[in-house]
């Protein structure tokens, strides 16, 4: 009998799902991927400007995984065709600003954690004598801490503020005072589970990386992310329904019944399984109907805002030689990060070309000021871009902003476990597996891999019945 599997989200993780489902699945599945929104990719959006490919979101994914091979996402890109367009940014280093000025970043450090604090130079000085051989491990077996706690205790506030905050801030827009430590650097918590001392853990998880010589930190797809999306879709060969959102989710004797559609006339689908691949809010909405214990687990996450602002600077426009720069919470900027896209990224680059520059504005908790309209975020990111550079910027000849609302999950201490267990609430409702940033990490090769491992569970429950 033809089995009919739902994917409720249609960006990278929900995605990749489907087409791990194409693979894996019986060849007559029907795949049906629900989107609420009119468009699929999420986070991942393509855009352009002066005539110059600029993503409106994640701009590259981990070229490497933990085990020393390729990442999800590589080997994902690769899976749906694209192998042949990954590029790579350039060995142009990235720096810090301080007070005016923009020191670089210094090396050796895991996420901004140093193993050395006495190589930290001008950026930070570590409070001495604090990282002390105490008797124990850092942490006690399955424990949990804000990254922020730890380095301070250890390292002192100048180290967590001027050099681990801008860190993670560049990739969550969280605080390190917020974020956990085993959910945002997990090979950081299991070194800090043996060793006695902070710079003990950061040496001992940066000896137990697998390293490929040669190999970039980060890839990218020539054309843009949405080039990614597209070759997903097409390997999917899913059922696309967008502007259909889904507003309730039963367990039913043979399966998954999904209501869709708008109030006044809702329609309903019955499915043999379902991925759920939506952030925090809307999954646990739908869970209520299923298992409040998972629903509550869920629903404890927060999210963070934040806005992007690109600018075409006109050709020949003089910009430090660096790939960008991230901005401590202590300088009081609205802008927390910013990429010089046409210096990280060589294949954008044009004879006569525009300058182009990206900002990312915006922390958790800072959602109010965000609260203007285009306008004023274009020019208070031009006016601080320039401030922090060190030079005015001239008038760019184009310029975007891209909002994200909601868009970045911030993990508090005992994120993991709080998904350990919802999943095991959901343990005794077969056919139905939660994928994406909520639960596994941000990035696209975190997605992928949530994505991937959500269909294998549901391929398994098809399999057995």
């Amino acid at each position: 009998m033809r089995k009919r599997v739902a994917v409720i989200g249609g960006g990278i993780a929900g995605l990749a799902a489907a087409v791990r489902l194409r693979d894996r699945a019986p060849a007559d599945t029907e795949i049906i991927v629900y989107e609420q929104s009119a468009a699929l990719g999420g986070k991942l959006r393509t855009g352009e400007l002066a005539g110059t490919v600029v993503e409106r979101g994640a701009e590259a994914f981990l070229a490497g995984g933990a085990d020393g091979g390729e990442s999800a996402a590589v080997a994902f890109a690769r899976s749906v065709g694209l192998g042949d367009a990954l590029v790579h940014p350039a060995a142009v280093p990235a720096a810090l600003a301080l007070g005016g000025r923009l020191e670089p970043l210094p090396k050796g450090t895991l996420v901004g954690v140093p193993g050395d604090v006495h190589a930290l130079g001008p950026v930070a000085r570590a409070a001495a004598g604090a990282d002390l051989d105490r008797g124990g491990p850092l942490l006690a077996p399955g424990a949990d801490v804000a990254v922020g706690a730890l380095v301070r205790s250890r390292y002192g506030d100048e180290v967590a503020d001027r050099l681990v905050d801008p860190m993670l801030g560049g990739v969550y827009a969280g605080r390190a005072d917020r974020l956990s430590l085993a959910a945002t650097m997990p090979a950081l918590a299991r070194a800090a589970r043996t060793e006695h001392t902070l710079a003990g853990a950061v040496r001992a998880a940066q000896a137990a990386a697998v390293r490929v010589p040669g190999r970039p930190v980060f890839a990218a797809v020539d054309g843009g992310m949405g080039r990614l999306v597209a070759a997903a879709v097409d390997a999917a060969g899913a059922r696309i329904c967008l502007g259909l959102p889904v507003h309730e989710l039963t367990r039913t004797s043979r399966g998954w019944r999904l209501l869709l559609g708008p109030a006044p006339a809702p329609r309903i689908e019955e499915v043999d399984a379902v991925v759920l691949a939506v952030p925090a809010r809307p999954a646990a909405r739908l869970l209520t109907g299923v298992d409040l214990a998972a629903a509550a687990g869920v629903e404890a996450l927060d999210y963070a805002s934040v806005a992007l602002v690109a600018f075409a600077l006109p050709p020949g426009t003089p910009l430090p030689d660096l790939s960008g720069f991230l901005v401590p919470p202590t300088e009081g900027t609205l802008v927390k990060a910013a990429t010089f896209v046409t210096h990280k990224w060589s294949h954008l680059r044009r004879e006569g070309g525009p300058v182009i520059i990206r900002a990312s504005l915006g922390r958790a908790g800072e959602e109010a000021r965000l609260q203007h309209d285009d306008a004023a975020l274009t020019a208070t990111a031009h006016a601080e871009l320039g401030a922090l550079i060190g030079d005015p910027l001239p008038a760019p000849v184009a310029s975007w902003v891209q909002r994200w609302g909601g868009g970045l999950p911030q993990y508090a201490p005992g994120h993991l476990d709080r998904v350990a267990r919802a999943r095991a609430a959901l343990a005794d409702r077969p056919g139905l597996a939660l994928a994406g940033a909520a639960y596994d990490g941000v990035g696209i090769a975190a997605c992928v891999a949530s994505g991937e491992s959500a269909a294998d569970d549901v391929s398994k429950h098809l399999e057995e019945r």
